[in-house]
């Protein structure tokens, strides 16, 4: 008669002993207050600098070839943007720190494999989030702003002023399409890592997802064409890089590993009985 041994449940803790689950709640309990503490942290400086990162964004509209008049329509406008600036800084900084709470929190029943992809795929994914800022700073705003302002100008008599906070939400929003547009080869690399997007399937898709490029820049943009063609045309490009990225870390699942599966838990059945 076969002796089995049943396995305590719970993940071990970073002693080799195992962890209850108030020890769970304990850490996970930690780990909030950290991501809490940090936010507080960030946005409390980010207040007290707040007025550098308001006049840093004003002075994007001095590229342009007819320069901005900029006003404001209420008391508080202004201190408000202050707010809105530190908030978001605030956030850019603890929703990494989170996503890596997470990662440390599940680590000890993740396998070697797993851990590493989790890690390589947040620090990854931090990347392509800066880099999309990046372009959109360097880049996409500039050549918006510029054509933004000078429609119309010459033809109707008029002087270009905007509200500090319609302008503050206008870039803002722009960096944070960018961030996470840039996120689509992280995207592919986690379905293709699952068996879920194939290089062939991508390329096959590749008409309509132009379209669908397309049809996102038109909803999540202002309602101008050249600010959607600045939006689509490098969501087209990079879903290009999707399919090449894909095409790397596609890994489908064998039917060996059904068969594999089957075999473990038909055995773990027998021993049981």
């Amino acid at each position: 008669m076969a002796t089995t041994v049943k396995k305590n449940p719970v993940a071990a803790d970073g002693n080799g002993g195992n962890m209850t689950l108030t020890g769970h709640l304990k850490e996970l309990r930690n780990r909030l207050f950290v991501v809490v503490g940090v936010f507080v942290v960030v946005v409390t400086i980010a207040l007290a600098n707040a007025e550098k990162g308001v006049n840093l964004l004003l002075d994007m509209s001095t590229q342009t070839t007819t320069p901005y008049t900029f006003v404001t329509i209420s008391p508080s406008e202004m201190l408000l943007q202050y707010f809105r600036i530190s908030l978001i800084a605030g956030a850019i900084v603890a929703i990494p720190l989170a996503l890596f709470e997470i990662w440390a929190f599940s680590n000890p029943g993740l396998k070697r494999s797993e851990s590493l992809f989790f890690g390589m795929a947040l620090l990854f994914g931090l990347a392509l989030f800066v880099i999309g800022v990046l372009f959109a700073y360097e880049i996409t705003l500039p050549f918006m702003l510029n054509f933004l302002i000078t429609v119309g100008v010459g033809q109707v008599s008029y002087t270009p002023t905007i509200s500090v906070a319609e302008y503050i939400n206008f870039v803002m929003t722009i960096f944070i399409i960018f961030g996470c547009v840039f996120e689509m080869p992280l995207l592919s690399i986690i379905l293709a890592k699952l068996g879920i997007a194939s290089p062939e399937l991508m390329k096959k898709g590749r008409g309509v997802a132009i379209v669908l490029c397309f049809l996102v820049a038109a909803i999540i943009t202002p309602p101008d064409i050249f600010s959607q063609i600045m939006v689509a045309i490098p969501m087209v490009l990079l879903y290009q890089v999707s399919i090449w990225l894909a095409g790397i870390f596609y890994k489908p699942k064998a039917k060996d590993d059904d068969e594999d599966d089957e075999d473990d838990d038909t055995d773990e059945d027998d021993a049981k009985e």
